[in-house]
């Protein structure tokens, strides 16, 4: 399946898209701060792109962690990044309130791995209208992953990615399975590999931790595979964040990473149509 945003097509065969961005919404500054950047690596490698930040963190690990700004604040910022910068939106939505909000300024919607299983938010979802970008739970296999995707065609909305972002091993830590993008993808969607909560470790503490030396090991290893979407958190200072400090990417290292990721993405898609 191939799905149009904008000037660009996701699926197909066709480049990578990045969705990239902060984890959270902190402030103006940064928001700013890193979709400028990032708009500008992407336009000079010539990759997609979509801004990601969520305005709010639902699912954090401790009562006292931050969670995001006021909600109308957030959404007045991403509107900015969107009006400002002219790139597309894709913010996570946790009920099915959220889903009509943030359809005001997203293009995309996000729904969260821990939520993938819930079907009124996935039905919510896919009513209004927008891409929906369902991420594989930690707990899922990824062939189940075609229920969730039949939750948000039951609306008729059929422009659906599903990602991988890594699947529970134990106790605090992840693996990815590289067969899951197959898998996935053969259930007839776009896939989209998300490299940095991939390298998260629950449970350390209070909040989660990380491995971020793996962020661009398990973006090869996905681009070598063949994916049509990049997904990468991204902050100025990932020690600082205020959300997900332990997994994100520091943003003075996209545009070494991603110059890379491209020339692998290419060759793979060059294979892809001779074979």
């Amino acid at each position: 399946m191939m799905i149009k945003l904008n000037d660009f097509i996701i699926g197909g065969n066709n480049p990578f898209v990045l969705i990239a961005g902060p984890c959270v919404i902190e402030n103006e500054e940064i928001t700013m701060l890193t979709a400028e950047r990032l708009k500008e690596v992407t336009e000079k490698l010539s990759i997609p792109f979509i801004f990601k930040s969520s305005f709010k963190k639902a699912n954090r690990t401790s009562f006292n962690s931050f969670i995001g700004l006021k909600k109308e604040e957030a959404f007045e910022i991403l509107h900015k990044v969107k009006d400002v910068l002219k790139v597309p939106i894709i913010t996570d939505i946790h009920n099915e309130a959220d889903a009509e909000a943030a359809a005001e300024v997203a293009d995309v919607l996000q729904i969260p791995a821990f939520l993938c299983r819930q079907t009124e938010l996935l039905i919510a979802a896919g009513k209004t209208g927008k891409i929906i970008n369902i991420k594989k739970g930690q707990f899922l296999a990824p062939w189940d992953m075609r229920y969730a995707a039949d939750k948000v065609k039951v609306s008729g909305n059929e422009k659906i990615l599903l990602t991988e972002r890594g699947t529970t091993f134990g106790y605090g830590n992840l693996v990815v399975d590289m067969r899951s993008l197959i898998v996935m993808r053969e259930l007839g969607y776009p896939v989209v590999m998300d490299a940095t909560h991939s390298v998260q470790m629950p449970g350390q503490g209070a909040k989660t931790g990380g491995e971020p030396k793996f962020i661009e090991p398990l973006a090869r290893a996905a681009a070598a595979i063949g994916i049509d979407g990049l997904f990468m958190e991204v902050h100025p200072d990932p020690e600082s964040a205020l959300s997900d400090s332990g997994s994100q990417l520091k943003l003075e290292n996209v545009e070494e990473i991603l110059s890379r990721l491209k020339k692998i993405d290419e060759l793979a898609k060059e294979y892809a149509r001779e074979n």
